[in-house]
């Protein structure tokens, strides 16, 4: 009888588990409800000199390619990144509007723990959010017990974001005579 049970919570715990993976939206669909329907030509920055110095800083690592793919249209840039959690990676779409966080969403969690940080409790923290000038999230971030890497992956690709957009907006302003 013991037996049975503690194979009815281990199988419970692995459903749990892989209940917990999967895909929450597709990059497309993120990029749609970003741009109401009309979704912008792709763009791409480049990571090369001080730029992928910075990146570098930002994320810990250097990033997984030397471009990064964006979409922009007035002044809203709409970003599909992804960040290790602590074992696979996360995908998430991120909007920026007027170099302020938009919006955060979690599009594939892969990893077995820490999936939490997908729901609007977590993730509403990030609205608003600008970077500092030490390129910091101008704000607390709460964490959440269990997912401390996912957390951290998500603090890192809103400050990539955040940096990535400013830049993009740096290259649009006309130089002074």
């Amino acid at each position: 009888m013991l037996s049975k049970l503690i194979a009815a919570l281990l199988l419970a715990l692995l459903c749990a588990n892989l209940a917990a993976r999967g895909v929450y939206q597709q990059p497309q669909d993120f990029l749609s409800d970003t741009f109401e329907g009309s979704v912008p030509e792709a763009a791409v920055i480049w990571l090369t000199g001080e730029r992928k110095e910075i990146v570098t800083q930002l994320l810990g690592h250097g990033y997984a390619s030397l471009r990064v793919r964006y979409w922009a249209r007035d002044q809203r840039s709409a970003w599909v990144l992804e960040e290790i959690g602590k074992e696979q990676p996360i995908t998430v779409g991120l909007a920026i509007n007027r170099g302020q966080l938009e919006r955060i969403k979690v599009l594939e969690f892969r990893e077995s723990r820490g999936w939490e940080v997908r729901h609007p409790f977590f993730t509403d923290q990030f609205r608003d959010a600008r970077l500092d000038k030490n390129r910091n999230l101008d704000r607390h971030i709460d964490g959440i017990s269990g997912a401390t890497l996912s957390v951290r992956a998500l603090k890192k690709l809103a400050a990539l974001a955040l940096y990535l957009d400013g830049e993009v907006r740096a290259q649009d302003v006309p130089a002074s005579p």
